[in-house]
């Protein structure tokens, strides 16, 4: 192995520990215990060693950001994945689960994403593609009905012109062909799931919703509903 290749892979290493050692203090006590002083005393370094890795904290929660929304991302995608493509409540369901069974197993990774701001701290470019994929995700589940003719959403109020040129200012960065209301359904069912997502890890839903599972399923099918994906009974 080359020197070159030698020191990029020592650099993955450390870098990754690095990520590791963050993580469990942010699972400890959560992002306000979270410095390069920390870490570097969990892991046995001085503080300075850490700056050739991150040059400051921010710079630390940013790389935690992305690989949360990343593996989150995947959870989401595999689970979408294993599903026929013809069945579109069953891939719009599998992600609304995965999304949950992740949250629940990562509570810190997903308080990190969707907990309250970090005071000081504005996240950057970086995180805007890996925070998009569960949307582009339901998205495509939209898209896929609309294409066969399938989509029928219930009748509902007009999009106000002001939310209208949101929509397609982001259909547009992407550069998309999509109709703004599509992506509304989306964002609906975007913001419904995480809405619910964050009662339960947030402990929201204590002492009053004990079938979880069953609530998420129920709640998820509403939306679909809304969106108009077809019954089941009607897909293949």
């Amino acid at each position: 192995m080359s020197a070159p290749t030698l020191r990029a892979r020592v650099r993955a290493e450390m870098t990754d520990e690095i990520k590791a050692v963050a993580r469990r203090r942010l699972a400890m006590n959560g992002v306000a215990d979270l410095s390069l002083r920390g870490v570097a005393r969990d892991l046995d370094i001085v503080a300075s060693a850490l700056y050739r890795y991150f040059p400051s904290r921010d710079a630390l929660l940013t790389a935690l950001l992305v690989d949360a929304y990343q593996e989150l991302a995947e959870a989401a995608a595999d689970a979408e994945a294993a599903i026929p493509r013809d069945d579109l409540r069953g891939r719009w369901l599998a992600i609304g689960r995965a999304v949950r069974t992740w949250a629940l197993a990562n509570p810190a990774e997903y308080g990190l994403l969707y907990g309250n701001p970090i005071p000081g701290y504005a996240a950057p470019q970086d995180t805007v593609e890996p925070a998009s994929q569960v949307i582009l995700l339901m998205v495509t589940i939209l898209r896929d009905a609309a294409t066969q003719g399938t989509l029928t959403p219930i009748p509902r109020t007009e999009l106000p012109d002001p939310v209208r040129a949101d929509l397609r200012r982001l259909i547009d960065q992407r550069a998309e062909d999509l109709p703004p209301e599509l992506l509304d359904s989306a964002l609906t069912g975007w913001s419904h799931l995480f809405g619910l997502v964050s009662f339960e890890v947030f402990g929201r839903l204590n002492d009053m919703i004990t079938a979880r599972p069953d609530y998420l399923d129920h709640q998820m099918t509403l939306i679909a509903d809304l969106a108009g994906l077809p019954p089941a009974e009607l897909e293949g």
